[in-house]
């Protein structure tokens, strides 16, 4: 079967069948190929309704939680750990693509947090 190709704004994807996703970047000067390895369980995902971030001088740790409703009990889904650098660079790619949302299906309401003022 033939790879699945597609772009999103000036980055192309091929999604081969064996799990690898190709990346490459469109840009005038060079094109930059980047393989991404992806299990069955990773491409599934994890749903988190509640986070925490914190921060050092040298990185970023970010807690993404899933708290059933009505529940005082939370687990840890997923920490990522990230150079200031890369935090700041996932700000605007996550900024970009809210505002690309929002332009096609108009805008997010954020959702309440739950009890006191607790993670994101």
């Amino acid at each position: 079967m033939a790879p699945k190709r597609y772009r999103k704004g000036e980055h192309e994807y091929v999604d081969w069948e064996t799990g690898f996703r190709e990346v490459r970047k469109l840009d005038n000067s060079e094109e930059k190929k980047i393989k991404i390895k992806m299990d069955e369980d990773t491409a599934m995902g994890n749903f988190a309704n509640l986070g925490f971030i914190s921060h050092s001088p040298d990185e970023f740790i970010m807690d993404f939680i899933f708290m059933p409703p009505g529940s005082d009990k939370a687990k840890v889904i997923s920490r990522i750990i990230s150079s200031p650098g890369q935090a700041k660079r996932f700000q605007m790619a996550l900024n970009e693509n809210i505002e690309k949302y929002e332009k096609k299906h108009g805008r997010i309401k954020p959702s309440e947090k739950p009890g006191k003022k607790i993670g994101f």
